[in-house]
């Protein structure tokens, strides 16, 4: 598909002329994000296993880098998911502190589609007999992120690649284009906040989000904290079940 040239202008903020970009979505991308919008999931919690799973992707490749550049590491290395509630502007937002994204790659990452694309991923939905299929196909083709506008209107992604100083702000509405401007983040990482659709008023509740972290996340290898207003718990206290002894592994388990 044909990629759309940006088109800019500037915007003025304390003295700083910031630029906003407006891109248009890989023409692939637009059809995938109807697909996945509306007709992919019965079930719309995957949307949170997706990213969360997305979350803990990013702070594993940030491990593996820093094996050999431990300076990406810089603001420390206990590395985490967390997930913030604010039932005021009906927002959830899935945060990390993995290696992040520059400009590039938000809108390589999020803009367009590397592999095989929507058609050959309608044409395998098409073919699924059953929903554990169906909800197979969004990892086999990379697209997880897609599912958070299942649940949102709007998404914002707000990040900063390690080793980098300049932070990134994308935003989309799920149609035609996104923008792409320049952002203060203090610390390395991605958040993506999910401006949340008026019937979807479920995922601002904890102990929702609770029950789909345990059924789906439960054993990311990586703690997953849980914001809500003043309180705050790390929800997935079981550890893998390859890292147990197999006799410490139960027959249900």
């Amino acid at each position: 598909a044909a990629y759309e040239r940006p088109k800019s202008h500037s915007v003025w903020s304390l003295g700083t002329v910031m630029t906003l970009e407006r891109h248009g979505f890989q023409a692939e991308v637009s059809r995938l994000l109807h697909i996945v919008a509306h007709s992919l999931y019965s079930d719309k919690s995957v949307f949170l296993r997706e990213l969360i799973s997305n979350a803990s992707d990013a702070c594993d490749k940030l491990r593996y880098l820093a094996l050999t550049q431990p300076e990406l590491l810089e603001g420390g290395g206990d590395l985490a998911v967390t997930l913030t509630i604010d039932k005021v502007a009906k927002t959830l937002t899935i945060a990390d502190n993995g290696i992040g994204m520059n400009k590039d790659d938000l809108i390589s990452h999020l803009g367009t589609i590397a592999r095989s694309g929507s058609a050959k991923f309608a044409e395998e939905l098409a073919g699924a007999k059953t929903q554990e299929q169906k909800v197979s196909l969004i990892g086999q083709f990379g697209v997880g992120f897609y599912s958070a506008f299942m649940v949102a209107d709007k998404v914002e992604v707000i990040s900063r690649k390690a080793g980098e100083s300049q932070g990134w702000r994308w935003v989309a509405d799920g149609t035609g284009e996104f923008t792409v401007e320049t952002t203060d983040k203090p610390v390395r990482g991605t958040e993506i906040v999910l401006h949340l659709k008026k019937e979807e008023g479920e995922w601002l509740e904890a102990a929702r989000l609770e029950h789909v972290i345990a059924k789906h996340s439960e054993h990311v290898a990586l703690p997953i904290h849980l914001k809500d207003g003043a309180e705050e718990k790390h929800v997935n206290q079981q550890a893998a079940l390859w890292t147990k002894s197999k006799s410490d592994i139960t027959s249900e388990q």
